[in-house]
């Protein structure tokens, strides 16, 4: 019982779901409006949490085949046979996307809703079914569903699309890129033994850790904007301390493109956002 619990975790991507709720979370804090009650709040967590996991269960289902050629992949529970990959699963799946998103529609707002649905389809869908077999760029466009998240949370606040709401997603969208491209560095030969062309796959280590350091200074750049639409020296203090540390070690990345650098580069991209959305979480509650 524990390890089929286990592998049901791990088929919805748990992390990448509360990594999901935490950014919404972010959204909702920073963003000044009418502040949604404790119940609505809830419910748009789980509800992301809930899609996220739709999202996460379909990539899965859809990849499996690639899955089993990867060495990080090769021990997901439809590769192992631990769950069987039936049809139901979609069902279970689609549940999990609609019910959710018709719940934040009724109880908060359609543009949280359409958000919310936004950020699963993006994932599930644009990146995982049409982009991430046909070009380098699939995680580029795919890393909208991260967008979309923060998006959820402004709309439950504010249902416009604000200056702020508008920076803080665009940070998320430039953050993926170089985020996921580290780690492709990494893992490149996995990536090319499963015939997926990641950018590092399709242009080289080389030119891969370059684009994360061009993506990454964007990134920094884009990071100051919401202190320019309501956030203050608090967000500023995290974004520019995440931001020099992730800096620094793309530029080691580019001097020395190995998979141990590549690595370092990934886990500073997680510093990074950490530190980002939690000071805009601090600075929305306690400063604004």
């Amino acid at each position: 019982m524990v390890s089929l619990v286990k592998q049901i975790l791990v088929l919805f991507k748990l992390r990448i779901g509360v990594a999901m709720l935490v950014t919404t979370g972010m959204g909702l804090a920073a963003t000044p409006g009418v502040t949604p009650s404790i119940g609505q709040m809830v419910l748009l967590l789980l509800s992301v949490l809930l899609a996220a996991g739709a999202a996460g269960g379909l990539n899965h289902y859809y990849d499996s085949d690639i899955d089993a050629r990867m060495e990080r992949t090769s021990n997901r529970p439809f590769v192992t046979g631990a769950l069987n990959r039936s049809p139901k699963w979609l069902v279970l799946f689609a549940a999990l996307l609609i019910i959710p998103v018709m719940a934040v529609w009724y109880f908060i707002n359609p543009l949280a809703a359409i958000f919310v649905f936004l950020g699963a389809f993006f994932y599930g869908v644009v990146y995982t079914i049409w982009l991430k077999r046909r070009t380098w760029m699939n995680i580029v466009i795919g890393g909208l569903a991260g967008s979309f998240a923060v998006l959820a949370g402004t709309a439950a606040v504010n249902p416009e699309l604000n200056p702020l709401a508008l920076s803080l997603a665009f940070i998320l969208f430039l953050w993926t890129p170089p985020h996921f491209w580290s780690l492709a560095i990494a893992i490149k030969d996995e990536y090319l033994a499963a015939g997926v062309p990641m950018l590092p796959v399709v242009h080289g280590r080389t030119k891969a850790a370059k684009a994360v350091l061009a993506n990454t200074v964007l990134l920094v750049m884009a990071s100051l904007l919401p202190a320019f639409f309501g956030l203050g020296w608090v967000y500023l203090i995290g974004a520019l301390s995440g931001g020099s540390f992730f800096l620094y070690r793309s530029i080691k990345l580019v001097q020395n493109p190995i998979p141990t650098v590549a690595m370092g580069s990934f886990r500073a991209s997680l510093v990074q956002l950490g530190l980002l959305l939690v000071a805009a979480s601090v600075d929305g509650i306690f400063f604004a």
